[in-house]
């Protein structure tokens, strides 16, 4: 098997170090010359995941055809909002032979669409594609921690093949052909752990943080069901899994922000001091906007839309959200 990473920021650097000891050659695309030049150098990825050394059959390139020629397997591992762009760019380097497997996390401004559904719409309906998603730090998983995934299609045959792809020694790939749940599990867990992150930075303790997850989830499962997702799917890895470790662990970018809202600072400084991606801040108007097609409520999502977009106080936005209207819990 040839594996094509499409994306050189932490989690595809995780990626090609974790895949490449079974397969017979990883070629990692980075979007960034100049990192791409350190990279193929120094083997380390010092932007985005210092220490993580890459194997020797891995080949890093700055040139989307040469890091697509003769791969069996496309991985993209790129920002939400730089899908559609650099899917226009690959298409004349991909063939209906390659299978494609979506690794970002996000909704798309405008259209609405979750990431699989822009791939589709660029390649067509020839293409096999699916996703994966699933509680992940990069760092943990480039350092050979266990990790659990779950990779999700209506293509059964291809979940099957993936999941063995995927599974070794640290790294155990559950299947799934729920893609709509797997992938807005994925998006929609990011702006509840903004609020996790602000909950915790104003010093509110276990009972709230508890209370956000719970009530997040909540969120979660209501948008997915409304888009024909199943529930089950939002207590698995891609829905409580990734929610829980989105909002309780530091190394989330997304939690982060909400700390570092919680301490005063803006948003625009928050976003310059990284050069990471923290994909809640551009999901959370979006999931709200695909929650009014549906005609979903998300408290939660609203108050930190009106933290991040609208200059709503973090202190204020919990405030609101304890004083809303009594409700039954299923509700």
């Amino acid at each position: 098997m040839k594996f094509a990473i499409i994306g050189g920021g932490g989690w595809g650097t995780a990626l090609a170090c974790i895949l490449a000891p079974r397969c017979e050659r990883v070629a990692l695309w980075v979007h960034e010359p100049d990192l791409a030049a350190r990279l193929h150098a120094t083997r380390v990825n010092d932007v985005f995941l210092p220490g993580a050394h890459l194997p020797p059959n891995v080949e890093v390139s700055n040139h989307l055809e040469l890091a697509l020629r003769e791969a069996d397997l496309v991985l993209s591992a790129m920002p939400s909002h730089a899908v559609r762009n650099v899917y226009g760019r690959m298409i004349s380097h991909l063939t209906p032979a390659m299978r494609i497997v979506s690794c970002s996390k996000g909704l798309e401004s405008g259209t609405l669409l979750r990431i699989s559904e822009i791939i589709r719409s660029i390649v067509g309906a020839d293409y096999r594609i699916a996703v994966l998603s699933g509680p992940t730090f990069a760092q943990e998983a480039a350092q050979g921690k266990p990790t659990a995934l779950v990779i999700a299609s209506g293509d059964a045959d291809l979940v099957a093949e993936m999941q063995s792809q995927f599974s070794g020694p640290t790294i155990r790939a559950y299947g799934s052909h729920d893609p709509i749940g797997v992938e807005i599990g994925g998006a929609l867990k990011n702006v509840i752990a903004i609020g996790a992150g602000i909950s915790d930075g104003l010093g509110l303790g276990h009972n709230a943080l508890a209370a956000l997850i719970t009530r997040g989830l909540a969120e979660l499962t209501r948008l997915a069901v409304a888009a024909g997702a199943r529930a089950e799917t939002m207590s698995g890895l891609a829905g409580l899994g990734d929610l829980v470790l989105t909002c309780t662990g530091d190394l989330s970018r997304n939690r982060q922000v909400g700390l570092k809202l919680a301490a005063g600072m803006e948003l625009g400084s928050i976003l310059n001091s990284t050069p990471t991606v923290a994909e809640g801040v551009r999901t959370t108007a979006v999931a709200l906007q695909l929650a009014a097609r549906y005609g979903v409520e998300l408290p939660i999502a609203a108050e930190m839309d009106a933290v991040l977009n609208g200059g709503r106080p973090p202190a204020e936005a919990i405030r609101r959200l304890m004083g809303r209207a009594l409700v039954r819990e299923t509700q």
